[in-house]
């Protein structure tokens, strides 16, 4: 039994990707994983990824594209606000403007500059450079 399944997906991806592997299968699947990889679509982390349904339960088949060099989540789900950003930048990600923080609003899953950019506040999840 996972404790923790959104860590044991970016340690699958990251073990995958460092490996060398095009591609890799993502279980369990639920919503925050899906809007996760959905949101490192869009920043060109991961390529394509699809949903299969299967007779013990859904997986996911995610396409790797080489272009992470680490990702994690964040532990515990500290809150953020708005002006708080800054310094939780400094601690995950190795210099600014490299990588992204993938946070939980209310408005959905983002990154940090689309929160910064909205001025909303939220969860951080994950991080990923």
């Amino acid at each position: 039994m996972l404790n923790d399944p959104l860590a044991n997906m970016m340690s699958l991806m990251l073990n995958n990707e460092r490996i060398g592997r095009p591609a890799c299968l993502i279980k369990p699947v639920s919503r925050i994983t899906k809007q996760l990889l959905k949101v490192m679509k869009e920043n060109n982390y991961v390529g394509d990824f699809k949903e299969v349904e299967d007779s013990r339960g859904n997986y996911i088949n995610l396409t790797l594209i080489g272009n992470i060099n680490k990702c994690g989540v964040v532990k515990p789900r500290y809150s953020v606000k708005n002006r708080e950003f800054e310094k939780f930048e400094r601690r995950y990600l190795p210099a600014k403007d490299l990588g992204i923080l993938l946070v939980s609003t209310p408005k959905g899953i983002m990154t940090h500059q689309e929160a910064k950019s909205k001025k909303l506040g939220g969860r951080l999840l994950a991080y990923c450079y």
